[in-house]
């Protein structure tokens, strides 16, 4: 490696050596996650790419959007993640009359016994816990989901001046219904931009859905065992971090996003005939630190092409926004980030 470079990797923490005690923390990490994919298929059938992205999404730090009609066991995922990592979770429903403070928290004046005083105490909302499905967030007013997503930001709550730290680790998995649209208020792209992953969720196939009828219509309750816990957690969380990803891999991740922005000299034809707007620099990051967590959950500590892959659709699709055009020929932003990914090589 060149001087310049060597100097370049030491100064964005590149240059990493792994110990033989986080090598062995990583092996121990590949079977704790086939630890936590038999526990929660043991309440959840089938979904074995969503329940994979959602971990991935989990240890890189973000929050996912899950994309899927009603009854795909969204929620069951949710809570059965949350057993096994010993972490707390609760569930919000989004309506048209949810406020902010129904979720963040409000204050509320009580007395104080001792010296007959009233004073302001800050009453928690339920976002203060480890994981949040957060569900139909569409359906709620942009004042609202705005509070939510600042706090998903921010891992922080601020009311009366002061600020309250958010549980860590802090999780949130928000769902919306592709189908039905009517009242409902679309988050801008912006917001959505604040998402590490948009996952969706699919129809179980015919093996699956008889399955689902055997758990759920007879006597069968699954039993969920901790795996992990939030502070073991936190811990593997900084350890993605100091996997390793190339300057290589780096310079195709920026080349594939680049790729999505229509007018630029790097888009194909057929993404400035389909895309009104491509994904900005989040993408890219998100790119590198799914890929990363994809790598160690593995038990890699570098980063493969097959990383960036494995991830791209998740990250990239929530942050292509198609035009008429693209609607007209029954084109939507996965088909344009598979396409994008054969051509980037």
């Amino acid at each position: 490696m060149a001087e310049g470079s060597v100097r370049k990797a030491r100064q964005y923490g590149d240059e990493i050596i792994w110990t033989d005690e986080e090598k062995q923390e990583i092996s121990e990490l590949k079977d704790a996650q086939e630890k936590m994919l038999a526990q929660i298929h043991a309440a959840v059938v089938g979904q074995e790419r969503v329940v994979r992205q959602v971990i991935i999404c989990l240890f890189g730090l973000g929050h996912a959007l899950l994309l899927g009609v009603p009854g795909l066991a969204k929620t069951l995922l949710v809570s059965t993640l949350g057993k096994c990592l010993s972490l707390s979770f609760r569930r919000v429903q989004f309506t048209p009359d949810l406020m902010p403070s129904d979720i963040t928290g409000t204050e509320v004046i009580e007395e104080v016994k001792s010296t007959g005083q009233r004073e302001f105490r800050f009453v928690k909302g339920p976002i203060f816990t480890n994981l949040l499905l957060a569900d139909e967030i569409n359906r709620t007013p942009p004042k609202t989901q705005a509070a939510l997503l600042e706090a998903m930001q921010e891992r922080q709550v601020s009311a009366g001046g002061e600020r309250h730290p958010l549980p860590q680790p802090f999780f949130v998995l928000a769902t919306q219904n592709p189908i039905e649209q009517e009242g409902t208020y679309t988050l801008p792209e912006a917001q959505l931009d604040r998402f590490m992953f948009r996952i969706d969720v699919p129809y179980p196939n015919e093996e699956e859905e008889v399955e689902i009828l055997n758990m759920t219509t007879a006597t069968y309750e699954a039993q969920i065992e901790p795996v992990l816990d939030g502070e073991r957690i936190m811990h593997l969380q900084r350890m993605v971090r100091k996997v390793l990803i190339s300057e290589e891999l780096k310079r195709y991740i920026v080349r594939l996003v680049r790729m999505t922005r229509t007018g630029g000299p790097e888009a194909p034809e057929d993404v400035s005939k389909w895309v009104s707007w491509g994904a900005g620099p989040r993408a890219c990051q998100n790119l590198v630190i799914g890929a990363k967590a994809g790598a160690i959950l593995d038990g890699r500590h570098e980063v493969q092409q097959e990383d960036i892959v494995d991830v791209a659709k998740p990250v990239l699709c929530h942050r292509i926004v198609t035009n008429f055009a693209a609607s007209a020929e029954n084109i939507d932003s996965g088909k344009i980030v598979e396409d994008l990914l054969r051509k980037a090589g």
